[in-house]
């Protein structure tokens, strides 16, 4: 149960920020929806190492934690899982327009791919993509505009139909709506989305990031939960930044680059690894190599286009996303 448990933490956490008075020696890191194990133990080996500081949590769907910067939230760095998240701070004048420049690989310090977790004996036998619009599959993942977790998703299952349907954009359309159908309940994150699935025990398959579904399966153990990685994936960047208009007014913007640059070091990559992301370090990579399974990833370049013509064809107001998700 802890992984439920440490949602209500962050609540707490993040009220708790708001009520005190901010100082060079405190950030709040406004971060993604399943990332609340990660850096729990993040922060605790940081704050080892910089005695005296403080670092407060505030996890939600990347999405709505931007819109919640943009309204006032006092993030002073964000650790996201989607790159229109940071450029919409941009946009609103949060975050400079080559924040991507100011950590290497460009400021991803780890990434992931959407992947499958099934009920033991996988009794559905869901093995791939085309599985998942079959009649007799529930699928459950989150709600797309409120998650970059689902958004992931989204264009994972894209780039899968335009590779299976040899760019025929209405069999893809189609393919997309008939997985939007299958999906009984679209929950705000992907946090809650595994509360569905795992507690409520609703649907066939969840699909979300690999990390947490290794995280589950870790937790609940084999007997309960598989995992399925699907014959082709899409790479799925962590982007960082510092929030500069906040760091700026808070005094924090050293603290703040040094909490993200511990991201990059050989222990913060190896927390990463721990928690079932794949890293950037080489030496760190190879130690959990094992742990990950050989598969093929796309990247939103080479098969969408890149962030900009998706954020104009699939994620703007009418987009393919909207037509998509108004089939349902």
């Amino acid at each position: 149960m802890k992984r439920f448990f440490l949602g209500v933490a962050a609540v707490a956490g993040l009220v708790l920020a708001s009520s005190q008075a901010w100082s060079a020696d405190r950030l709040l890191n406004a971060s993604y929806d399943v990332g609340r194990e990660l850096f729990v133990q993040v922060n605790k080996a940081f704050i080892e190492k910089h005695p005296g500081v403080a670092v407060d949590q505030s996890h939600a769907g990347t999405s709505a934690q931007a819109r919640a910067i943009a309204e006032g939230l006092g993030a002073d760095v964000v650790t996201f899982n989607q790159v229109t998240d940071v450029d919409f701070l941009v946009k609103k004048g949060l975050v400079t327009a080559d924040w991507q420049k100011d950590f290497p690989d460009n400021a991803s310090p780890f990434y992931s791919l959407p992947s499958f977790l099934v009920r033991a004996g996988n009794p559905k036998h869901i093995k791939d993509w085309n599985d998942l619009v079959r009649d007799d599959v529930q699928v459950i993942f989150p709600n797309p505009k409120t998650s970059g977790n689902a958004r992931y998703t989204y264009l994972a299952a894209t780039a899968y139909a335009k590779e299976a349907f040899k760019g025929d954009d209405a069999k893809v359309k189609e393919f997309i709506t008939k997985l939007f159908n299958n999906v009984p309940i679209f929950d705000t994150g992907g946090r809650a989305a595994t509360t569905t699935f795992v507690q409520r025990e609703i649907g066939d398959v969840l699909i979300t990031f690999e990390s947490e579904t290794r995280g589950i399966r870790k937790e609940y153990g084999d007997d309960r939960f598989e995992q399925v990685t699907p014959s082709v994936s899409l790479l799925a960047e962590f982007p960082v930044a510092i929030v500069d208009k906040v760091a700026d007014e808070h005094g924090t913007r050293d603290l703040a680059k040094t909490y993200l640059d511990f991201l990059y070091t050989p222990e913060g990559q190896d927390i990463a690894a721990r928690n079932g992301l794949r890293v950037r370090d080489a030496a760190v990579a190879a130690k959990y190599k094992p742990d990950f399974p050989e598969i093929r990833l796309l990247t939103v370049e080479d098969v969408l286009g890149g962030w900009d013509k998706i954020q104009k064809e699939h994620f703007a107001a009418g987009g393919l996303l909207d037509q998509a998700y108004g089939s349902r």
